[in-house]
């Protein structure tokens, strides 16, 4: 392993808090050497594999030194540890750490912190332990820590303490300004100060505590991140959770939806629940498993207490409840509900897309906030992601049920108002007025009201003008992300059968490419009672069309099981379609105005409405700036 770290010029002592440097020891099985990057010299420790894996007790004597013990909460155990516990597998690794053997030791702990972290990707030049005491002896010297003002990207940021000692707390300080002049480009970083914290619960001093969450910070592995540094990644952080929760955890975020006007402003405190609101002996456990899987594993148990909150209130225990407080006091106590060990097999037991989709899912979101303006170097800022019930106006639906439809919606998408783009009460029952008013706008929502009172839509991904690249055969597009819905008389929503069992969807390799799919007899024809005469066999496109904002679960990026469990949308002259396979979760003829909804496999929908149906009114939005 190389350890890099950049050497600035000592103050005379060189120590920081009384801690001095370590000198290597005749016996000490590593090799130094310093080289010149620009005007500073960079030293090179390499250390052997045998010395990276070992595990040594007496070297986490000093570990526990910022530590209030009386305020643990449990006293842990000292256990007989394997020297070769760290050689084993990372998928051995992963195990261990799920099921809470870091906890049996202390001493396991700290030496398991160590060498994870060691072991992370990181950029060539990270500040080391020698640069911390350099730097923390320029900076403090005799000075008081209080002269000190803590970085600029942490205001409004709360500082957790845990169990740490006042000289635990003036070491998180110290830590936090010398990572502030050291990583100049972090501008917002909420999550920082806890992951510091945790971290001096294990670290022998500050020094090393410094160097391990620089190398988290510097961490560049692929599709990885460990601590977002800007409030443009944190911002799309949180909606990619939001974008979580509405797909696993339906129940819960229909409750939000449904009493608060600002969903996201909820889900924008997931990170709070895990690293500030969490008791320590839950937050540490987290903390096990996140240093060996990342962020995906963040994601997992933040939608685990989101679905144990569920379980624990009703509708009407929330009606006037500032939702927001209320879950924040939920994961405060969470003990009186799920122990943290049920807890995390609660959160392993969610079946999450692949670490590279989720990241897709992340940049697609950082792609629509810059759209809307935000920059990696702009401060905190706040938005109101809710459709305005002032200005909402809609023949179909009422404003608080737009709401719920929006809250189902992407996050990257409800950035934007909705616009309404067609309906059949101003432009007339005309598929050609439909397309001509809807190409352009991607994605769209449909809503429709039958004659019978029922409404029901969807949610449609990709741009109408689609359909026009399959040439005279008729195919299906869109991606994972379209869905169906029913808004009268039950609000319920079905989306692509695969969000719910992503495990039999296979990512498909890189160089792979899909194969086309048959050709249809036909595509569609209604008769004016509206049955349906299709073939279900309509062509799943082969050409991949990348959207301004999103790949996300484009279905090149998986290896179905079934073609017809992927078409989302599909259009011609004589009709549309949406959701096809074994039937057609909703159908229109070319005069808008007969319809058919049936089960289909894409969607694993029941009939929507009456199967047979005449549409009253049908309405289009898209989104403004989108």
């Amino acid at each position: 392993m190389l350890q890099v770290g950049l050497s600035l010029p000592r103050s005379p002592g060189g120590t920081a808090g009384g801690s001095p440097m370590a000198e290597p020891s005749k016996g000490d099985n590593r090799g130094t050497g310093q080289e010149m990057f620009g005007s500073s010299p960079v030293t090179i420790v390499i250390t052997s594999e045998a010395d990276t894996w070992d595990i040594d007790a007496s070297s986490c004597l000093g570990c526990g030194q910022f530590v209030d013990w009386d305020r643990m909460p449990d006293s842990e155990q000292q256990a007989h540890i394997p020297r070769d516990i760290l050689s084993k597998p990372r998928k051995e690794l992963k195990k261990l750490a799920r099921e809470g053997y870091w906890a049996a030791s202390r001493a396991l702990r700290a030496q398991v912190y160590h060498q994870l972290i060691q072991q992370v990707a990181c950029r060539l030049v990270t500040p080391d332990a020698l640069v911390y005491r350099d730097v923390a002896s320029r900076l403090f010297g005799k000075l008081s820590i209080s002269s000190h003002p803590l970085p600029e990207f942490l205001e409004g940021c709360s500082m957790p303490t845990y169990c740490l000692n006042l000289e635990g707390v003036t070491a998180l300080k110290k830590i936090l300004i010398c990572v502030g002049n050291l990583f100049p480009d972090i501008t917002y970083s909420p999550i920082l100060p806890s992951l510091v914290a945790l971290l001096l619960h294990y670290s022998e001093d500050e020094a090393q505590c410094f160097e391990n969450i620089s190398r988290l910070i510097a961490s560049n592995a692929p599709h990885t991140s460990y601590i977002d540094q800007s409030f443009l990644a944190h911002q799309a952080s949180c909606m990619t959770f939001g974008d979580l929760a509405n797909k696993h955890c339906p129940a819960a975020h229909k409750l939000i939806a449904s009493t608060s006007e600002n969903v996201f402003e909820i889900y924008s405190e997931w990170l709070s629940w895990l690293f500030h609101d969490l008791p320590f002996n839950y937050a540490i456990r987290i903390f096990d498993v996140y240093l060996l899987e990342g962020q995906k594993v963040l994601y997992r148990i933040a939608l685990a207490l989101l679905k144990q909150y569920r379980l624990s209130v009703t509708s009407g225990e929330l009606e006037g409840t500032d939702i927001k407080a209320d879950l924040q006091a939920f994961v405060q106590n969470i003990a009186e509900h799920v122990t943290v060990n049920k807890l995390l097999e609660k959160a392993f037991g969610i079946r999450l897309f692949s670490r590279k989709e989720i990241w897709l899912l992340q940049m697609a979101n950082r792609k629509a906030l810059m759209e809307r303006g935000i920059t990696m170097v702009q401060s905190r800022q706040s938005f109101h992601l809710a459709v305005d019930i002032q200005n909402f106006s809609s023949s179909i639906v009422t404003a608080q049920e737009m709401r719920i439809v929006w809250s189902w919606i992407p996050e990257r998408f409800s950035l934007f108002p909705p616009l309404l783009l067609f309906s059949t009460s101003e432009d007339g029952c005309s598929l050609q007025r439909f397309y001509a008013c809807c190409e352009g706008y991607e994605p769209t929502v449909l809503l429709i009201k039958t004659t019978e009172g029922e409404v029901c839509g969807a949610f449609l991904s990709s741009d109408w003008s689609e359909r026009k690249k399959s040439g005279a055969t008729p195919g299906f597009f869109g991606t994972g992300e379209c869905f169906v819905f029913t808004v009268r008389p039950e609000t319920e929503r079905y989306e692509w059968v695969f969000i719910k069992k992503p495990e039999l969807a296979k990512a498909v390799p890189r160089s792979r490419q899909r194969s086309p799919s048959p050709s249809p007899a036909s595509l569609l024809s209604c008769s004016p009672d509206g049955r349906s005469t299709s073939s279900n066999r309509l062509t799943v496109p082969t050409l991949p069309r990348k959207s301004r904002l999103s790949p996300f679960l484009a279905i090149r990026h998986f290896l179905l099981p079934s073609k017809t469990a992927s078409m989302f949308m599909s259009g011609s002259q004589e009709g549309i379609i949406i959701g096809g396979g074994g039937g057609q979760a909703l159908s229109l003829d070319a005069s808008l105005l007969w319809g058919r909804t049936e089960h289909c496999e894409t969607f694993d929908n029941p009939p929507l409405c009456q199967e047979n149906f005449k549409v009253q009114l049908l309405e289009v939005w898209g989104f403004q700036n989108a």
